[in-house]
C-alpha cells in the first residue's frame, strides 16, 4: 500500500441511472496515470470520491497509506478542475494571500517562478485572462505549495495545443523526483499518449482495462479484412471486433504475432483513442 498514491478497491457509488461499480486500480508513486472513457463513463465520478467530496456507498481508498478521510492528505494533493475557480476581480497577487493561508507549504518564491516562466500577468485582474491563462494559473496554484500527488480532471480541456504541450512538458517534470504522481483525467487521449506510464479506461461506471501505456501502443494492433476471411480468424486472436460496409476491423493485443500467423491481412498500428473506441464502441469479442 505504502508504494501507491492512491489506491481504490471495490469502489462504488450508486446515482439515479449511474452506478459507479466495483472500481479498483492503483496510481504509483513516481508515475502518471491516464484516466479515459467517454464523457459519462464516471471519471469525475471517481475523482470526487477520491477527494471525499462525494461519499461513496462502498469500497476503500487510500492515499499515501492514508484513508481519503483524513484531513492531513489534503495538504499532500494539487487538484486542477477544467474551469478556473478564482473570482474575475481578482488578480495573482490576491490569489497568492488566499492560497498562501490555505496551505502550510505554500512556496511564494516557487509560485513567482511559475508566474514568470508562463508568463502570467501580475496585476491585470483574472477575468482578462484568456482561457490559456486561466488554466495555467489554476496548474501553478495546485503546484505552488509543493504537493506530492495531481489530480487533474479534464485540466487540458479547451487549450490551444501550445499551450497544452507547455503543462504537459511541467507534468512531467514533476514526477522527475519518483516520489511524486499525476492522476490525469482527460478525453484528450493523445495527451494521454505522450506522458502517461498507465492507462486506466473506465466505460458505464466499470474499469475496462488498466495497462502500461507503452504495452498498449507498442503491442497492441488494428486487424483489416475482407468479411469472407474474418471467418477464419480465431476469436482468440483479437479482443473486439467492428463489421463495417466492405470489411472487418479486430482490435488484437500481440500484433506481431497476429502478423506473423496470418501474413495475408493488413495490421496497422493503434493509437490510444483507437483503442478506447474499440472497447467502447466495438462490436462483440
Amino acid at each position: 500500500m505504502d508504494e501507491s498514491s492512491i489506491l481504490v478497491r471495490d469502489l462504488c457509488k450508486r446515482f439515479d441511472g449511474f452506478l459507479l461499480d466495483h472500481v479498483s486500480f492503483r496510481v504509483p508513486k513516481g508515475r502518471i496515470v491516464g484516466f479515459i472513457g467517454e464523457n459519462g463513463a464516471g471519471k469525475s465520478t471517481t475523482i470526487n470520491l477520491i477527494l471525499n467530496e462525494y461519499k461513496r456507498d462502498e469500497g476503500q481508498i487510500w492515499i499515501f497509506g492514508e484513508e481519503n478521510t483524513v484531513t492531513s492528505v489534503k495538504e499532500e494533493i494539487g487538484v486542477v478542475f477544467d474551469e478556473c475557480n478564482f473570482h474575475d476581480v481578482l488578480n495573482t497577487s490576491d490569489v497568492e494571500k488566499i492560497l498562501s493561508g490555505v496551505y502550510r507549504s505554500w512556496d511564494s518564491s516557487l509560485y513567482r517562478q511559475y508566474l514568470e516562466r508562463f508568463k502570467i500577468p501580475e496585476r491585470k485582474q483574472i477575468g482578462s485572462f484568456s482561457k490559456g491563462m486561466k488554466m495555467k494559473l489554476s496548474i501553478i496554484c495546485a503546484m505552488a505549495h509543493r504537493p506530492k500527488l495531481l489530480i487533474l480532471d479534464e485540466a487540458t480541456t479547451g487549450l490551444d495545443p501550445v499551450v497544452r504541450d507547455e503543462m504537459l512538458d511541467l507534468f512531467l517534470e514533476f514526477i522527475q523526483n519518483e516520489e511524486c504522481s499525476v492522476f490525469f483525467s482527460s478525453h484528450i487521449t493523445s495527451d494521454i499518449q505522450k506522458i502517461a506510464d498507465y492507462v486506466i479506461l473506465i466505460h458505464q461506471g466499470r474499469i475496462i482495462f488498466e495497462e502500461q501505456k507503452d504495452d498498449l501502443v507498442y503491442n497492441f494492433g488494428i486487424l483489416k479484412c475482407g468479411k469472407e476471411r474474418f471467418a477464419s480468424i480465431s476469436p482468440d486472436d483479437y479482443i473486439v471486433h467492428r463489421i463495417t460496409n466492405v470489411s472487418v476491423e479486430c482490435l488484437v493485443r500481440d500484433k506481431d504475432a497476429v502478423k506473423r500467423k496470418y501474413r495475408d491481412v493488413v495490421v496497422d498500428n493503434a493509437t490510444l483513442e483507437d483503442i478506447m473506441l474499440f472497447y467502447i464502441k466495438g462490436g462483440a469479442a
